[in-house]
C-alpha cells in the first residue's frame, strides 16, 4: 500500500478518534523494540510547541547535530509530521514502518493517532540521529510519544483546552501534561505562572525542575535581548525569526533545555545566533508581504487567539482587518470570537473537512450571540460571509479588501493548511484608483 491507502487503513482500525491509554502503545512498541540510543526532548503545553520543536532542531542543526523531529498535527501534507536533518521523510521511509507496526501489533486496535505515532517514532529510531526532538499530540501523561522515556521534558504555556480529556482547570490539565517527566531527567517549565501541580509532580517522581524566573530568565530591548541560565548568560541575541511577542518564552525554554543537556550536546554561540535567525514554521503568526497584507496563524484556542490579537495589535494601523475563520466545535468559540471582535472588520467563516469542525452557520451564529451580548467596546456593522472551504473565504477577502488593508486566516490548522496546500498565497490587490483632478 501507498502512504494514502495506510492512512486509511489506520482510520479505519479503531472505533474511536481518540482513546486515552498508552497499554496499547506500550504492547506494540515492545514487540517493534522501540528505543532511541540518542538524547530525547519531549515538548508538552497548550501553545507554543511546535515553535519550541522548531527552535530546537533549527540551533542544534546550526551546532552540527543530526536531529529528527515528530510533530503533529501537519497543515496540508501528513509528511510534514517528520522531519529528519530538517527534511519532510519520504512516502518511502513512511511506509516500510506503517509495514512494521501492522505487523507487530498482532490484532491491536490502535487509533489513528496511536500507530502513525509508532511508525514515527520508529522511523526516526532508524534513522542514525543525533538528538530526537518529540511533540506531545494531547496532554502528555497518556500521549503516544510518552511511551518514549525523554532525557529532557519541556513544557510550555498551559491554559484551558481539551477539556473533554484532559480536565476543565489549569490544575488539572497541567497534571496530564507534566507526565511526561522522568526521574532525576531536567523538566524545562516555560510558564510564568506554573500550576502547583507540575512542581508536586516533579517532586513526586524526582524531576529536575527548571523554572523561569528562578533558574532562568530574560531581558531585553527592541533590538535585541539577553538570556540568563544558572549563572550563565548570553547577550546581545537577535529575536526568534518566529514572530510574535509570545516567542520569547518558547526561545527561554529551548535555550535552557540545551543549557541542561550540554554535557551530551553541547552547542555553539554561534549555532544559537544562527538558530534563531533562520528558524521557520509555517503557520505561526506567519506575515506575508504583499497588497494586502496576509497573517496566518494556527491560533485555536482562546490562550492562543489572545496572543494572535496582541501580535496584531502590535503591528501597527490597517483601515481594515478581514478575518478568514474555521474553527473545531469543541473549542471556546464565543471567547474566541470576543477576543478578536474589536479588531475584526469582515468575516469570512469557513467549513472545515473534518466532522469536528463547526459549520460556517454556526460560527456565524456564534458571532450573532456574542455581538448581542457584549459589554464591551468592539467593532460595529462588522460584516459575514460564510463559504464551503478556506479557500473560497480568502479568496473572498483578496476581492473585498484594499491594498492597505490586512488578511487574517486563523482558528484551527485545517484553516490555515486550507490556504497552503496549493503553495503560499501572494497577494496583490490592485491599487485604488486615483480621484479625477478636476
Amino acid at each position: 500500500m501507498n502512504l494514502e491507502q495506510w492512512l486509511k487503513h489506520c482510520e479505519s482500525l479503531h472505533a474511536k478518534n481518540i482513546d486515552m491509554g498508552l497499554e496499547r502503545v506500550q504492547s506494540v512498541a515492545k514487540r517493534l523494540n522501540l528505543h532511541f540510543t540518542c538524547p530525547v526532548f519531549t515538548v508538552a503545553g497548550t501553545n507554543g510547541k511546535g515553535s519550541t520543536c522548531a527552535m530546537l532542531e533549527s540551533i542544534l542543526e546550526e551546532s552540527g547535530f543530526r536531529t529528527g523531529v515528530y510533530s503533529s498535527p501537519h497543515l496540508y501534507d501528513f509528511k510534514e509530521r517528520c522531519r529528519l536533518g530538517r527534511v519532510i521523510a519520504s512516502e518511502e521511509q513512511y511506509v516500510k514502518h506503517f509495514e512494521r507496526v501492522e505487523m507487530a501489533r498482532q490484532g491491536e486496535l490502535l487509533t489513528y493517532f496511536e500507530f502513525t505515532t509508532l511508525a514515527i517514532l520508529d522511523l526516526m529510531a532508524d534513522s542514525n540521529l543525533d538528538v530526537a526532538i518529540l511533540e506531545v499530540g494531547l496532554g502528555g501523561r497518556l500521549d503516544a510519544v510518552n511511551v518514549i522515556d525523554t532525557d529532557c521534558a519541556i513544557i510550555t504555556s498551559i491554559d484551558i483546552d481539551h477539556t473533554e480529556f484532559l480536565g476543565h482547570d489549569r490544575e488539572t490539565i497541567a497534571r496530564e501534561k507534566a507526565g511526561i517527566m522522568r526521574a532525576h531527567k531536567p523538566a524545562i517549565i516555560s510558564d510564568p505562572v506554573p500550576p502547583e501541580s507540575l512542581l508536586k509532580y516533579a517532586e513526586e517522581v524526582g524531576a529536575e525542575p527548571w523554572l523561569i524566573g528562578r533558574d532562568f530568565n530574560f531581558s531585553g530591548d527592541k533590538l535585541q535581548w539577553s538570556f540568563a541560565v544558572r549563572g550563565r548568560r548570553s547577550a546581545g541575541l537577535a529575536y526568534p525569526a518566529l514572530r510574535g511577542a509570545n516567542q520569547i518564552f518558547n526561545a527561554c525554554a529551548v535555550l535552557a533545555a540545551l543549557e541542561a543537556m550540554r554535557s551530551s550536546l553541547p552547542v555553539t554561540a554561534q549555532g544559537i545566533r544562527n538558530g534563531l535567525s533562520l528558524v521557520q514554521l509555517p503557520g505561526r503568526f506567519q506575515i506575508v508581504a504583499g497588497q494586502p497584507t496576509l497573517v496566518l496563524d494556527v491560533a485555536h484556542n482562546p490562550h492562543a487567539v489572545a496572543a494572535l490579537f496582541e501580535n496584531l495589535d502590535a503591528m501597527g494601523f490597517y483601515p481594515c482587518t478581514h478575518a478568514v475563520f474555521g474553527a473545531m466545535l469543541d473549542k471556546d468559540l464565543a471567547t474566541m470570537l470576543k477576543k478578536m471582535e474589536p479588531l475584526v472588520t469582515h468575516w469570512y467563516f469557513c467549513d472545515l473537512p473534518t466532522p469536528r469542525a463547526a459549520s460556517a452557520e454556526y460560527l456565524k451564529e456564534m458571532w450573532s450571540t456574542v455581538v448581542e451580548h457584549k459589554s464591551y467596546s468592539g467593532t460595529s456593522g462588522a460584516q459575514i460571509q460564510t463559504f464551503p472551504n478556506p479557500v473560497l473565504a480568502l479568496e473572498a477577502a483578496i476581492k473585498g479588501a484594499n491594498p492597505a488593508d490586512r488578511i487574517v486566516v486563523f482558528g484551527s490548522f485545517y484553516t490555515v493548511g486550507g490556504v497552503l496546500e496549493h503553495g503560499l498565497p501572494r497577494l496583490d490587490a490592485p491599487h485604488l484608483q486615483p480621484s479625477n483632478a478636476t
